[in-house]
C-alpha cells in the first residue's frame, strides 16, 4: 500500500512532520513548504528516485524559480526528473538542460494546443451586461458543475456574492482565502455540492475535478497561454466540454491573440433571449463653487471712491491708551 503525504502552507507543521516520520513513498508539496522542511532537516532526499514538477511554467511565473533550483540541487543526481506543463517555453528548456541529462520531449497533445473535445465559442457582451448574460447561460446550459474565471480577486469575490444572492450555489476561490477555507470549498466542489466555482487563475492551477462540463471566461485573459490552461479544466478523460468566453467590443485584440496562439478561429455564439441594454449613464459630479478672481472684481474710479463715506468715528477712537514706559 502506497503512503502519500501532502505538504503545503496553511496546515499545522506538527501534523505534517508526524506524517513524514512514517517514511512515505511519495511527498507531494508546494516549493515553499518543501524547501522549509529541507532546511529544517525534516526531509531526507538521499533516497529520492523521481522528482516531478507539475505546472512548472506557472511556478516559474509566480516566482518559484530560486526555490525550484534549490530543491533540485539537493536531489541525488541519479534521479529521474520529469517536468509537466501545458506550455513549454525557452525558460523551461533552459531549466531542463541544467538539471536533466539528455531530456526527452514527450508531447501528448497530438500537435494541438487545445483538444477537439472542447467546444469553444465566444459571446459579444459589454461589461454592464455580463452578469445578465452569465445567468442566462447557466439557466439554458444547466451545467452540473462549472468554473467561471475572473482576472482579479476582487472581481471573483463580487461575482460569487452576486450569484449567491441570485439563488445560484456559487463559491469563490482565490489567493486571499485561507488554506482551510480553500480546502473546504474544493472538497464541496469535488463532491458536486457547489454548482459554480468562481476562480482566479492562480487558485485554479492544478484543479483536477471530474465532469467539469463548462468553463466560462467571465473576463478574457490578457495572456493567451492562460486561456489554454483555463479551458484545460474540462474535457478530461475523453469527455466533452464547453468553453465560453465573454468578449466586449474593446477586447477584440485579446480574442485575436488567443486565436493566433491556438491556431484556430473561435466561433461567435448567439444566446437566445439576450437583449443588450444601453450602458448606464454616468452622473456628472457637482462642480465646487469657484471664488471670483480679483481681476474680475469691479474697478472703482475717482468719482466712485470720492462718494464712499469714511466710517464714523467712535468715542474710543478719540482716546488712545497711554504709552508704557520702558524700565
Amino acid at each position: 500500500e502506497l503512503h502519500i503525504v501532502p505538504v503545503y502552507g496553511g496546515q499545522k507543521i506538527a501534523t505534517q512532520l508526524h506524517q513524514l516520520g512514517r517514511k512515505p513513498h511519495f511527498v507531494v508539496g508546494t516549493p515553499g513548504r518543501v524547501l522549509d522542511f529541507l532546511r529544517r532537516g525534516n526531509l531526507d532526499f538521499s533516497g529520492v528516485r523521481f522528482a516531478v514538477l507539475d505546472e512548472v511554467d506557472r511556478m516559474l511565473d509566480i516566482g518559484f524559480r530560486d526555490d525550484i533550483k534549490a530543491i533540485l540541487s539537493r536531489v541525488p543526481e541519479t534521479r529521474q526528473t520529469i517536468f509537466v506543463s501545458a506550455t513549454i517555453d525557452e525558460e523551461i528548456k533552459r531549466l531542463a538542460r541544467k538539471f536533466m541529462k539528455n531530456p526527452l520531449d514527450v508531447n501528448v497533445s497530438r500537435d494541438k494546443i487545445t483538444v477537439d473535445e472542447v467546444d469553444q465559442s465566444y459571446v459579444s457582451v459589454e461589461p454592464h451586461d455580463k452578469f445578465t448574460m452569465l445567468k442566462l447561460i447557466l439557466a439554458q446550459e444547466d451545467p452540473p458543475i462549472s468554473i467561471v474565471f475572473c482576472n482579479t480577486k476582487a472581481a471573483a469575490r463580487k461575482l460569487a456574492k452576486r450569484l449567491y444572492k441570485a439563488g445560484i450555489e456559487a463559491k469563490e476561490i482565490h489567493g486571499d482565502l485561507i488554506q482551510k477555507k480553500r480546502d473546504r470549498v474544493m472538497d464541496r466542489f469535488r463532491r458536486h455540492q457547489i454548482r459554480v466555482l468562481v476562480a482566479t487563475d492562480l487558485a485554479a492551477r492544478g484543479i483536477d475535478v471530474s465532469r467539469i462540463s463548462h468553463i466560462i471566461n467571465y473576463d478574457i485573459p490578457p495572456d493567451p497561454q492562460v486561456y489554454v490552461h483555463r479551458i484545460g479544466r474540462t474535457a478530461r478523460m475523453g469527455e466533452r466540454g464547453t468553453a465560453i468566453t465573454f468578449v466586449s467590443r474593446a477586447e477584440g485584440k485579446e480574442l485575436t491573440n488567443v486565436e493566433k496562439h491556438i491556431n484556430r478561429e473561435i466561433p461567435r455564439r448567439e444566446v437566445p433571449g439576450f437583449t443588450p441594454t444601453p450602458p448606464p449613464q454616468k452622473v456628472p459630479e457637482p462642480t465646487p463653487p469657484t471664488m471670483p478672481s480679483r481681476f474680475h472684481l469691479p474697478v472703482h474710479g475717482p468719482a466712485e471712491l470720492a462718494a464712499v463715506k469714511p466710517p464714523p468715528k467712535t468715542l474710543g477712537s478719540r482716546f488712545r491708551p497711554a504709552r508704557r514706559r520702558r524700565r
